[in-house]
């Protein structure tokens, strides 16, 4: 089995709905895990892989949205597909608002479920792509020295070597070693590529919420 292979994860605690969810996701090719509870769900270990949340909103024990509200806190940012037999507007907007991709209230076609789950996978999967890119960004950034950092921002800002080594009271010569280590480190082939490889650090670093020191 592949385990970059897409996973759809089904919590409700209504046994034929569970089945009748499973059948249904089986059915266009995709794996499928179902779970009774929030906390069976909890207590999964999930694979390396692309993957989304069909979740009842109403649930004995921990609810949809209480669940919802341990992943966010938790930053599993797993796309979440609410159902639900008694849905009203105020639970959506909560739901909406905490980032659920989808609300649909039972009964629902089943080809709009299916379309919410293949548009809540492929989001998962540029999700992916991007941590782990910068993921690899922040692998090079930390290779640095603590002088290439600091000399990185004044080159992506435009500054020439004279201006940067006049800026640290240093030699012009030290600055073009600094860059060139900088360049070969963060494996940019240009200075524009620098610059979005920074962004995307800065981007990174912005979303969860932390100072940043690039």
């Amino acid at each position: 089995m592949n385990p970059i292979e897409p996973l759809v994860f089904l919590v409700d605690d209504d046994f034929s709905v569970r089945e009748g969810l499973t059948s249904l996701v089986r059915s266009v090719g995709l794996r499928v895990e179902a779970f009774a509870s929030a906390q069976e769900f909890l207590d999964f270990a999930r694979p390396d892989a692309p993957t989304c949340l069909v979740l009842d909103v109403r649930m004995p024990g921990l609810s949809g949205l209480d669940l919802q509200r341990m992943l966010l806190d938790a930053k599993d940012r797993i796309p979440v597909i609410f159902i639900t037999g008694h849905g009203d507007i105020p639970m959506t907007v909560r739901a909406m608002k905490a980032g659920a991709l989808e609300f649909l209230p039972k009964p629902f076609r089943e080809e709009d479920l299916l379309s919410a789950i293949r548009e809540a996978l492929a989001h998962n999967f540029i999700t992916r792509q991007q941590q782990a890119e910068r993921g690899e960004l922040e692998h090079r950034y930390a290779t640095l020295t603590a002088r290439e950092r600091e000399v990185m921002p004044l080159i992506v800002r435009g500054m020439l070597n004279k201006q940067v080594a006049a800026d640290f009271g240093i030699a012009e010569v030290t600055i073009k070693v600094h860059r060139h280590n900088i360049m070969q480190k963060m494996k940019a082939r240009s200075l524009p590529e620098l610059v979005r490889m920074v962004e995307k650090l800065q981007s990174g670093v912005s979303s969860e919420g932390k100072d940043s020191a690039i």
